[in-house]
């Protein structure tokens, strides 16, 4: 080895402790200034060239008025629609899951019960996946007991043709006991296939990255190392994530700030999901609900969330970074005033506005579902078009 090279090596190795401490103080990303909060139904923003809504259920007197937890999923040709629903309060005895299917988004079939009641305890949304020709259902199961904190697992269900399930089996972790959380519901798979998201793990609800290479994301779940904030005992400050990729191929996982400073908590990994730096604050308002993020074909990372300065869940906004690192664009899903129809019906823990929205790419469309004023069951999609950087 000749010395220039010697002595590049021995400076290279020299700063690689540096260069880790340079990349592990970096922010996951930042948000400009786009979102005029003094204009609390809009943001200050404006609608998606094109976006079109749509209702999937609104429930008269008669049947269950209380609905939420709502994800779309496309699978063979058909957009599938999961929610949790019950009479008329919030994870109530008689809570279960219901789905619904559409070839044209205009007529959806009635509500298909998922799950069924039980005495037991209830089960809520978990979220879709596919792999091969197999539809798989998450569901949420929370058996009645007296644990404090109440304790829930993952289960999933699996069909073939959308109509016809298997029973429900746990999820489980790579040495092939169950998982022992509740899993966020919007699973979504790195380019090279790894599949990540987060479950909530007992005892209480902990915010913990898992992953897996398990294409069928029901076995082989491996805990990211993250060291949670401080927080309540049995519930971690970090909640409901989502995340997205950079164009350098870190992973960003956003989450709600139960905190309630009314912005997203964010957190980094690159290492494909197996080791996360502790969350840290970004500047951008949040509702302190659940949120979705994700990236599109083309790579353009995204954040769904209802950006407003407090509770309000409402508007609902989508916005944009060309690269991941810095979030410059954001356009309305939907808004307050007008746009939002009334709440007709009472009931536990009932808020108007848009809640917990859930996307997915398919086709030509980024589709986001969620629940309106927590009873009507509704989406919307935006041509892939629309949210396209002039430079792309």
């Amino acid at each position: 080895m000749n010395s220039f090279k010697f002595y590049s090596a021995v400076l290279l190795i020299a700063l690689v402790p540096f260069l880790l401490l340079a990349q592990n103080s970096e922010k996951p990303f930042s948000v400009e200034p786009v979102f005029d909060l003094d204009q609390p139904k809009t943001a200050g923003l404006t609608f998606a060239d094109n976006i079109q809504t749509f209702t999937i259920f609104a429930p008269d007197s008669s049947q269950n008025t209380y609905n939420h937890g709502v994800v779309l999923y496309p699978f063979k040709g058909k957009l599938f629609a999961m929610w949790q629903s019950s009479a008329r309060d919030e994870d109530a005895a008689d809570t279960q899951v219901y789905y619904s299917v559409s070839q044209d988004l205009r007529s959806w079939s009635d509500p298909i019960t998922l799950t069924r009641k039980s005495e037991s305890g209830i089960t809520t949304s978990g979220g879709w996946w596919s792999h091969n020709d197999t539809l798989i259902a998450f569901i949420n199961v929370w058996p009645e007991n007296e644990d404090t904190p109440r304790q829930g697992y993952t289960a999933f269900m699996r069909s073939t043709d959308g109509q016809n399930w298997s029973a429900l089996k746990r999820v489980k972790v790579n040495n092939g006991t169950p998982i022992k959380g509740i899993i966020e519901q919007d699973l979504r798979a790195l380019p090279d296939g790894r599949i990540i998201t987060s479950f909530h793990m007992q005892p209480g609800l902990i915010a913990t990255p898992f992953y897996t290479d398990d294409p069928s994301a029901t076995t082989g779940w491996i805990a990211g190392e993250m060291t949670n904030l401080l927080s309540d005992k049995f519930i971690s400050r970090e909640l409901e994530p989502s995340w997205f990729y950079r164009e350098d191929g870190a992973v960003v996982m956003i989450f709600r700030d139960q905190h309630s400073s009314h912005k997203k908590l964010a957190s980094i990994s690159y290492d494909r999901g197996e080791s996360w730096s502790t969350p840290e604050l970004i500047d951008t308002p949040d509702s302190r609900s659940k949120q979705s993020a994700g990236n599109l074909p083309d790579g353009t990372a995204f954040m769904v969330n209802n950006p407003s300065a407090d509770k309000t869940r409402y508007p609902l906004a989508i916005t944009l970074s060309e690269h991941g690192y810095t979030f410059d664009r954001a356009l309305l899903i939907r808004s307050g005033g007008e746009d939002l129809q009334p709440l007709r019906y009472s009931g536990k823990y009932k808020r108007e506005g848009y809640s917990y929205p859930k996307s997915i790419v398919w086709g030509d469309y980024l589709y986001v579902g969620y629940a309106t004023n927590k009873e009507d069951v509704e989406g919307s999609r935006i041509p892939l078009s629309a949210l396209k950087y002039s430079t792309h």
